[in-house]
């Protein structure tokens, strides 16, 4: 049995829970047809559509806590309940999402277990031995792990799977669960959440276009044309470490090591030399378009595509062409 904890997002399943299940439908394929279960923490809006969502994802059954200690987030709490689950199900494999929630929570249960934990897997390579490849160093170095102790406890890299639902599916079955909670278990949970108004338009680890800006702008005024090419390609902004540490953007902005990691569809850096650190929270973008006056730039040099050109001049020129071609954003 392959257990896969779901987060949810505005009464659904987030994008990254749903690749996930992607993840864990392939490996379920190669183990000739292993049952998918699906985890939920605390209440849900709608269960038939969350039902039918999951099901469709490839979860034969959904395993709903509930209870007091699930009323707002622990990452031990959702641990234990976790681990209730495992146990009563016999699974063999626990998974989630890559997300700080996804990699808390299985932290706290591979302790509990005594079993190492594998965080933002991509591939894996057979059942015996269990072999997962994942992202260490911010993504800028891949590592494999093998992982022959059982349960098998990993999570699994954003953006490194495609969520494909398959057709004609089925609902997945619903079991409500109470699982037990420590006191102990809540000592660190959450106790208030609040809304932040921010001066940008999407997240960077979830965008599927990202326009990004380094030393090259020349100055917090020289974003204008990267903001319109975001813009109009239904993306967001992202700099370099630099760019924030003048003081130029945001840092919630930041792409890299000490930033967002992102994985875009597409990500084109403009003026940017494609440090380590900036290509840690690169690297997994499906394409890469650069733009740099130096043709021997990191990102040039790494780029599936590369203009060698003044950003200041390139991105205005885009961004005319894409006008005139009737794209408004």
């Amino acid at each position: 049995m392959i257990l896969v904890l779901v987060e949810t997002e505005n009464g659904a399943a987030s994008e990254i829970s749903l690749e996930t299940l992607a993840f864990a439908r392939s490996l379920a394929a190669e183990g000739g047809g292993i049952t998918i279960r699906a985890v939920v923490v605390g209440e849900v809006e709608d269960r038939d559509a969350m039902a039918a969502e999951l099901g469709a994802h490839g979860a034969a059954e959904v395993h709903q806590a509930v209870g007091e200690g699930f009323a707002s987030y622990s990452g031990a709490a959702w641990a234990a309940a976790l681990q209730a689950i495992r146990e009563s199900t016999n699974s063999v494999v626990v998974t989630a999402a890559g997300s700080p929630r996804g990699n808390e929570v299985l932290a706290h249960l591979a302790a509990r277990l005594s079993v190492p934990m594998a965080a933002n897997a991509i591939a894996f390579h057979g059942l015996k031995p269990f072999v997962v490849t994942r992202q260490v160093v911010g993504g800028a170095a891949l590592e494999e792990m093998k992982l022959d102790q059982r349960p098998a406890v990993f999570s699994v890299a954003g953006h490194s799977w495609t969520a494909s639902p398959v057709a004609g599916a089925s609902p997945a079955a619903w079991v409500e669960v109470t699982p037990e909670v420590a006191a102990s278990d809540l000592v660190a949970r959450v106790v208030a959440t609040g809304t932040k108004e921010v001066d940008h338009s999407g997240s960077l680890k979830s965008a599927r276009v990202v326009v990004g800006a380094g030393r090259g702008a020349g100055g917090p005024d020289g974003f204008g044309a990267v903001a319109e090419l975001a813009e109009l390609l239904g993306g967001v902004v992202g700099v370099s470490r630099v760019v924030t540490s003048l003081g130029w953007r945001p840092h919630h902005e930041q792409v890299g090591q000490t930033g967002s990691r992102i994985s875009p569809d597409l990500y084109i850096p403009c003026g940017i030399s494609g440090a380590i650190q900036h290509w840690a929270g690169c690297a997994s973008s499906k394409a890469i378009l650069a733009i740099n006056t130096d043709p021997e730039a990191p990102m040039m040099t790494k780029a599936n595509y590369a203009v060698v050109g003044d950003m200041h001049e390139v991105l205005p020129a885009i961004v005319e062409e894409l006008k005139s071609r009737g794209v408004t954003g």
